[in-house]
Parts: C-alpha cells; structure tokens; sequence
C-alpha cells in the first residue's frame, strides 16, 4: 500500500482529471450480495439513483480490519473539524 500523503495527492489529482469518472455516492440506501459480487444503491451528488459493484474477493482483499479502522480514524478526525 502507498503512503497516505501520496495516496491523498494521488486522489486529488484523479479528482480533478477529465479522464477519470469521479461520483459521489451521497447516501447509500441498499446493500446486496449476489453470486461473487457486493452492490451499494443509493443516491449520487445530483440525487440521482447510483449503484456500484465490487467483486466480492478483490472487495475483501482490500477491506480489512485495518481499512475499517483507519477509515474510522479520518471520520474521527472530519467530525472534529467541523
């Protein structure tokens, strides 16, 4: 895994690049396995209906424990900002 700085600058530059598809899930209304893959459903930046789909085994390779934990360190840190 990439350092967080360089991930973070990465993600910035993804963000701002007219080559890469970027969307917000803005709320997430439904969850659902099916054979070998996870689906999200909710509601994109617009308000219009979104859904993505991970394969499952790549999805748990990368969520893990330690994905949880340091994803709920930076919630931590977001609404301490505020």
């Amino acid at each position: 895994m990439m350092p967080i700085e360089l991930a973070n600058q990465e993600t910035e530059e993804l963000r701002e690049s007219e080559d890469v598809l970027f969307k917000i899930m803005d709320d997430i209304s439904s969850f659902q396995v099916y054979k070998n893959d996870i689906y999200l459903r909710g509601k994109d930046e617009d308000g219009n209906i979104f859904q993505i789909c991970f394969d499952s085994y790549n999805f748990l390779q990368w969520i893990d424990s330690e994905q949880l934990e340091y994803i709920k360190e930076q919630l931590t840190k977001y609404i301490k900002q505020k």
